[in-house]
């Protein structure tokens, strides 16, 4: 059996690592790690949210660079776990919205299961940013776990 986790950084993102390490110990599997790289969009001098006079002046996408490494250091993370639980792994990173790359990759390499973590985000905020647990849901055509 082999599956794919999605990964963050976050602490949800690591429960569902942890889960899919013993998942994939359990099941005599192996573990794909994925982050996603989605260049952070970022408001410049502040806490508080820009006026619609200062949007363009204030808002600003980070480099794919920083975004990537970031992706790089957590995935090193997710590795490390993986070699001291003795479960085989491969890391990538997949480029654009996490729900279309992370179900994409699933089909094309034909894993048997995507793990993902919740962060249990209120309906408002969910209903502003999405959820990329429940758009794989949706989206994945192989089985997704949800951790929460």
């Amino acid at each position: 059996m082999k599956y794919l986790v999605a990964i963050d950084g976050s602490e949800s993102s690591t429960e569902a690592l942890e889960y899919a390490l013993d998942l994939a110990t359990r099941a005599g599997g192996s573990l794909v790690v994925a982050y996603a790289v989605e260049p952070r969009v970022l408001v410049e001098g502040g806490e508080e949210a820009p006026t619609n006079a200062e949007v363009g002046q204030r808002i600003y996408t980070e480099d794919i660079e920083v975004a990537e490494e970031r992706g790089e250091e957590v995935l090193e993370d997710a590795r490390s776990r993986a070699e001291e639980a003795g479960v085989a792994v491969e890391t990538t990173l997949l480029y654009g919205d996490p729900v279309d790359t992370v179900a994409d990759y699933a089909e094309d390499e034909g894993v048997d299961g995507i793990v993902v973590g919740h962060r249990g985000l209120s309906d408002r905020i969910e209903g502003m940013v999405g959820s990329v647990a429940k758009g794989l849901v949706g989206h994945a055509t192989v089985p997704v776990t949800v951790v929460k």
